[in-house]
C-alpha cells in the first residue's frame, strides 16, 4: 500500500513537471524567445483549407401551408396535430358526394370503351344489322308492287295502247304537258322492266345498293304521278270521257300518290336505319378510336380536377404542424387551413455576405453544430444550392445558401440555430499567417520579422483570404520565420 502511493505520488509529481514544461513552451511561442517584442507566430509550410463560417437557422426541407380550392362546408377531417401522413394522404374534405359520383361514372364509361365491345354486344349488333337488311328487302320488294300496281292499274285506264305507244285518252289544254306524260308513261315500263330484275336479284350483301336504285325508281314514279295528276287537272271531256270520270280518276291518282310517297318515306327511313346499324356494328368490331379514348379520358381528368378542388391532400409525407380545418366550418380559397412540415433529411439556410459567396458553390461540403447541443457535436452537411440574386440583410449584400444534412437525425428539429464551417477547398503548400499580423506600409504590405534580438520590417506579396482572419502570404516569408502578430509600426 505504501509502495502505491509513493508511486501515485511520484506519477502525479511527473504529470505537473510535464503540465510545467508545455506552459513554458506555450509562452516560448507565444512571447518569442524571452524577448519583449509581443506575441509572435511561427511561419509553416503547410496545406490549409480554405473555410467560410456562417450562423443560419435549420428548416424542413418541404414545408406547406394546405387550404381548399373551393368553397364549401368541411365534411371530414383526417388528421391531428403532432401526426404524420403519407404523401397523397386526404387530411381534409367538403361536401362532395355528387363530385365522387361523376368521378366513378366517368371511369366506369373509360374502362368500359377501352375494353371494348363484349361478344353479347357484337351478337346484338349483327342481329340489329340483320333485321335492318331484311326489312329494306321487304321496302324494296313493296315499293316495286305499288309501283307497279299504280302504273298497270291505275295510270293505264288513262292510256291507249300503254304498253306500246301511250295516248292520253281525254285532251288536255296543255299540249307540252301531254307529250312529257305520254313520253314517261314509256319511261316507266322500262323502269318497272329493271326493278322487277332488282327485286329477283336481292342479297344481303347487296341490299343496301339495290335500295339505292330503288330509291330512284320510286322518285321517277313520284314525279311521273305528279304529272298525271296536272294533265287530269287541266283535262277537258270529250265524247271519250266525261267530266265526272275525269274528277274520278284525279282522286285515284291522288290516293295513289300518298301510297308511293308514304313507300318512298319507309325505304328512305329504312336506309338510314341500316347505315346506323353497320357503323355501330362496325365501331363495336374494331374497338374505340384514340379520339374517343382520348375524349373519355378528358372527362375523367376533368371530374377528378372538380373532386380535387373539395380536398386538401399531403403533397408529400410528413408530420401535421397545425390544424384549423373542422367539422360543419364553411371554408373559401383564400384561408390556409392545415401546415405540413416534411420529415427526413432537415436543411440550413444561411445568407452569405458579398465578400465570401465567390467561393461558396453547391457540392462545398461542411460541418455544422447546433447550438442545442454544443460546439463538439458536429453534423456533416453539403451545400445544396446558392440564390444568383443578393438579398440586402441590414443594408449588407448577402446570398441565400441552403445546405442540406447528410443523414437523418432525430436530434435535429426546424428552427434550430446552426453554426456552419463551409470547406471551400484546399491550399497546397501555402503560407498562411493571420491577417493581423500584415502591416500597410508605404511601399505595400508588410509584417514584423523577429531575427535574434531584432525586429524588421519585411515587405510580403499576399494573395486570397482562405478563412476568417487568415490571409496566404505568395512571397516573402519562408518556413520557420517568426513574426509579430502585430506588424511594429
Amino acid at each position: 500500500m505504501s509502495f502505491s502511493l509513493g508511486r501515485l505520488a511520484f506519477t502525479g509529481w511527473r504529470f505537473a513537471l510535464g503540465a510545467l514544461v508545455v506552459v513554458a513552451l506555450g509562452w516560448y511561442v507565444l512571447i518569442g524567445r524571452g524577448n519583449t517584442f509581443g506575441p509572435t507566430f511561427t511561419v509553416t509550410l503547410d496545406d490549409f483549407r480554405e473555410q467560410v463560417r456562417v450562423s443560419g437557422t435549420v428548416i424542413a426541407t418541404k414545408d406547406a401551408a394546405l387550404g381548399f380550392a373551393a368553397n364549401g362546408r368541411i365534411a371530414g377531417v383526417y388528421a391531428k396535430v403532432g401526426q404524420h401522413v403519407g404523401a397523397g394522404a386526404v387530411l381534409a374534405e367538403t361536401e362532395n358526394g355528387d363530385l365522387v359520383a361523376a368521378l366513378a361514372q366517368a371511369r366506369a364509361n373509360l374502362a368500359s370503351l377501352r375494353a371494348g365491345a363484349r361478344p353479347e354486344e357484337i351478337a346484338v349488333a349483327e342481329t340489329t344489322v340483320a333485321n335492318a337488311r331484311a326489312a329494306l328487302m321487304g321496302d324494296i320488294r313493296t315499293a316495286y308492287t305499288v309501283s307497279d300496281d299504280a302504273i298497270h292499274n291505275k295510270t293505264d285506264a288513262l292510256f291507249t295502247n300503254p304498253h306500246t305507244n301511250p295516248q292520253l285518252s281525254f285532251t288536255v289544254t296543255n299540249a307540252a304537258l301531254k307529250i312529257a306524260v305520254e313520253r314517261e308513261r314509256t319511261d316507266m315500263e322500262l323502269i318497272l322492266a329493271d326493278w322487277a330484275l332488282l327485286v329477283a336479284e336481292l342479297a344481303d350483301d347487296t341490299v343496301a345498293d339495290s335500295a339505292v336504285r330503288a330509291r330512284a325508281y320510286l322518285a321517277q314514279v313520284v314525279t311521273f304521278l305528279a304529272n298525271v295528276n296536272l294533265a287530269l287537272n287541266q283535262g277537258v271531256s270529250d265524247q271519250g270521257t266525261t267530266t265526272a270520270e275525269l274528277s274520278a280518276y284525279g282522286t285515284t291518282i291522288s290516293t295513289t300518290r300518298t301510297g308511293v310517297n308514304a313507300t318512298l318515306a319507309t325505304l328512305t327511313n329504312d336506309v338510314a336505319t341500316l347505315t346506323a346499324a353497320e357503323s355501330a356494328l362496325t365501331l363495336k368490331r374494331v374497338g374505340p378510336t384514340d379520339d374517343a379514348v382520348a375524349a373519355q379520358e378528358a372527362l375523367v381528368r376533368s371530374a377528378q380536377a372538380a373532386l380535387q378542388k373539395t380536398r386538401i391532400v399531403a403533397p408529400f409525407s410528413g408530420t401535421v404542424t397545425r390544424m384549423d380545418a373542422k367539422v360543419g366550418e364553411i371554408v373559401s380559397p383564400t384561408t390556409s387551413e392545415i401546415s405540413l412540415q416534411s420529415d427526413g433529411i432537415f436543411e440550413i439556410e444561411t445568407y452569405i455576405p458579398e465578400v465570401a459567396i465567390a467561393r461558396v458553390a453547391a457540392g462545398n461540403k461542411a460541418t455544422t453544430t447546433l447550438d442545442a447541443y454544443g460546439p463538439t457535436v458536429a453534423f456533416p452537411s453539403i451545400v445544396v444550392s446558392v440564390d444568383p440574386a443578393e438579398t440586402v440583410k441590414d443594408g449588407v449584400p448577402t446570398y441565400k445558401t441552403v445546405l442540406s444534412f447528410l443523414s437523418a437525425d432525430p436530434r435535429i428539429r426546424s428552427g434550430m440555430t446552426a453554426n456552419v464551417i463551409i470547406t471551400t477547398g484546399t491550399l497546397q503548400d501555402v503560407v498562411v499567417i493571420p491577417s493581423g499580423a500584415v502591416g500597410a506600409g508605404v511601399d505595400g504590405p508588410y509584417v514584423s520579422l523577429v531575427v535574434g534580438e531584432s525586429v524588421i520590417a519585411r515587405a510580403v506579396t499576399t494573395g486570397s483570404l482562405p478563412a476568417l482572419g487568415q490571409i496566404v502570404v505568395t512571397s516573402g516569408l519562408s518556413a520557420g520565420d517568426v513574426i509579430l502578430l502585430s506588424p511594429a509600426p
